[in-house]
């Protein structure tokens, strides 16, 4: 997945998805081993059912997947959507470093007397 291949929708979907703490933090466990949903949800103050929601929230931005081990619903994370949110991160500090570069070159041409 590389951020120029991403629509609005997909971008909107993955940092919604990377927006909450649970998701994130059952990001974080998925790539620490993958769980089954029933053990990211003896983690959590929460119901089963509120975790399924949390990873299928997390499924339809891409950021894990979910694939049946006998019983088990194992939950994996994929690092190519990982990636992408941080090559979009990467991309708007670049852009705001370099206006706040100019910005700051617009400041030093101005005299030291004009600057109220």
């Amino acid at each position: 997945m590389v951020v120029d291949q991403l629509d609005d929708a997909e971008v909107d979907r993955l940092f919604h998805a990377l927006a909450d703490a649970t998701r994130r933090d059952i990001v974080v466990q998925a790539a620490a081993g993958n769980l089954s949903v029933s053990a990211l949800a003896r983690r959590y103050p929460m119901s089963v059912t509120a975790i399924q929601k949390h990873v299928a929230v997390l499924e339809s931005a891409g950021l894990v997947r979910k694939e049946r081990r006998g019983r088990e619903r194992i939950v994996t994370t994929e690092p190519a959507s990982l990636a992408a949110a941080h090559q979009m991160l990467d991309r708007l500090e670049a852009m705001w470093r370099g206006r706040l570069d100019r910005f700051g070159g617009v400041l030093s041409e101005i005299p030291k007397g004009d600057q109220t």
